[in-house]
């Protein structure tokens, strides 16, 4: 249950943390265990994170839930039994509020508060945190643990604030929920939200209109319930089990091919893919080695997908409008679907291509395309975020020499090891640019990075420091080094929030490390043995 009356931060602090999901209460659990005065900060009225605000129907996580969870206390694991294989937006929060319980982390936490600058006092070394409540809090350190995918994106579309209707979107979705019962509904995107929110949406819809500007690769995600003996056993190994994963490149137990495609019979590789289609999941981006980097390997991958839907949806016309064309398989996110192509043989759902007949105008009565007018009851916008900085420039960031954060990375994130970044010292950032972050079980890199950080800080205690900026060289050196391998890959061949490409004017680059999980985990475990190389310290 949402903390009802707000507590106030204390007014100085070792380190101070922002955000109330998976980040935010580990880094506040280790910290406090290692002794520190610690304290959390988040605007939403109780812990969750992005798992609090998304509360859209059919909201769900696309990574098993085995994987998709805490290994830092073995009594949570053996005391939590998750119920399906793609935890639910419900069950993932319930698991979280389980491990604030548990934990006893919301004493140290202040919610219903927004951090809206931080500004670092060179005389002192210490970051200066004010709130929207009138609160100031000088830390010596800052943990930003605000989420990748949590600032939401609207579109920029004419007219949407003349919308007289019910006007939502998919990531602050009202608590209550939306009564929706014979009412018509409109949906604008069809990335991951969408193809979660638009099958629930139209089982209690009067009409549901589906504007689609892009169609998107979706699997069958195979849901089910979770068999007890498999449970059972899994948690008797699961030290074991994670180990494994922290050394994998996607911080899973995903199944990896070792052919490329275009090296294997074609009757083969359909086979492949049919087993993986069976079994639900996004394994088949991994099945084969140049998926993500030769188009022609991807191409098989998206001909079978193609085939799929056409099987699928009985209106060839509409069958045609939901194959993805124009990009390669795997340069967007992959989406995981849970009857969202059987929704469009409901005569009560109509798919509307706005990339042949584009939206001009949303009207006080709803959606206006080139060619026609759309009347609607209920706008869902399920436009996605503004991805890994969204957050972070919500606030007013100033470090050495007042320089402020959207500055410096004007061209991109900066950043060394994603963790910290030149000119802002004593900041750090959990599982964002430059890292695996959601390339990755994000739970498995927060873990890694969180683990990381604490350590590092505690390094400095010990060892008399109280000031830690990343080296510009350094940074400069490790962002080539993500660029370099994203380079060799097809993801700058899709228009997609990996890019930027949702938000008007974000610089064009892929911020996100695709050397694999275990391969990070192993440069940042050198660079700490190496008395944290590429940090400056004092």
């Amino acid at each position: 249950m949402p903390v009802e009356e707000r507590t106030a931060p204390p007014d100085e602090l070792d380190v101070l943390v922002i955000g109330a999901g998976f980040s935010g209460l580990y880094a506040l659990y280790r910290l406090r265990e290692m002794g520190r005065r610690v304290h959390l900060i988040d605007d939403a009225p109780d812990v969750g994170g992005v798992w609090f605000w998304n509360r859209y129907p059919g909201a769900r996580c696309d990574i098993e839930s085995v994987d998709y969870c805490y290994s830092f206390s073995d009594e949570i694991v053996q005391d939590w039994t998750w119920a399906e294989r793609y935890p639910a937006q419900p069950e993932i929060l319930r698991y979280l509020n389980f491990v604030a319980d548990r934990l006893d982390l919301r004493r140290d936490a202040s919610f219903r508060t927004r951090v809206e600058s931080l500004t670092y006092d060179e005389a002192a070394d210490r970051w200066v945190a004010v709130t929207d409540q009138g609160d100031q809090v000088i830390a010596g350190f800052v943990i930003m643990a605000t989420g990748q995918l949590s600032k939401t994106q609207p579109p920029e579309i004419e007219g949407l604030e003349d919308f007289g209707g019910e006007l939502y979107h998919t990531g602050q979705w009202p608590r209550e929920g939306v009564d929706i019962a014979e009412k018509l509904v409109g949906v604008i995107g069809t990335g991951s939200s969408g193809v979660q929110v638009i099958p629930q949406l139209a089982k209690g819809a009067g009409h549901l209109y589906v504007f689609q500007r892009t169609a998107h690769y979706a699997i069958p995600a195979n849901n089910k319930p979770l068999d007890p003996a498999f449970v059972a056993d899994l948690k008797s190994r699961f030290g074991e089990y994670r180990e494994q994963a922290r050394h994998t490149p996607g911080g899973t137990h995903r199944v990896i091919g070792t052919q490329a495609a275009s090296d294997v019979d074609p009757e083969a590789v359909r086979e492949v893919f049919e087993g993986h289609w069976e079994r639900g999941g996004p394994d088949i981006l991994a099945s084969y080695t140049d998926l993500r980097t030769d188009e022609a390997a991807a191409e098989l991958a998206g001909d079978f997908v193609r085939e799929k839907i056409r099987g699928l949806v009985e209106d060839p016309g509409t069958a045609e409008k939901l194959c993805p064309k124009g990009y390669p398989f795997g340069s967007k996110r992959l989406v995981l679907e849970i009857g969202y192509y059987d929704t469009f043989n409901r005569d009560n759902v109509t798919l509307v291509d706005v990339k042949a007949d584009p939206i001009s105008r949303i009207t006080p009565n709803g959606v206006r395309t080139t060619d026609a007018e759309y009347p609607l009851d209920v706008l869902v916008l399920a436009t996605g975020y503004d991805a890994l900085t969204g957050a972070l420039f919500e606030m007013d960031i100033k470090g050495v020499g007042g320089l402020t954060l959207r500055e410096a990375w004007a061209d991109g994130p900066q950043t060394y090891l994603g963790v910290a970044t030149h000119g802002f010292p004593n900041m750090f950032f959990v599982a964002g640019a430059g890292s695996p972050s959601v390339l990755s079980n994000v739970v498995i890199s927060i873990e890694q990075h969180v683990e990381w950080i604490t350590d590092y800080i505690e390094y400095m205690r010990k060892n008399g420091r109280h000031r830690s900026e990343a080296g510009l060289e350094e940074q400069r050196a490790w962002v080539a080094e993500v660029n370099e391998i994203a380079s060799h890959t097809l993801f700058f061949k899709g228009n997609s929030w990996y890019v930027g490409a949702n938000v008007p004017g974000k610089p064009r680059v892929f911020s996100l490390y695709l050397g694999g999980v275990g391969r990070y985990r192993d440069i940042c475990d050198e660079v700490a043995a190496d008395g944290y190389r590429g940090f400056e310290t004092t």
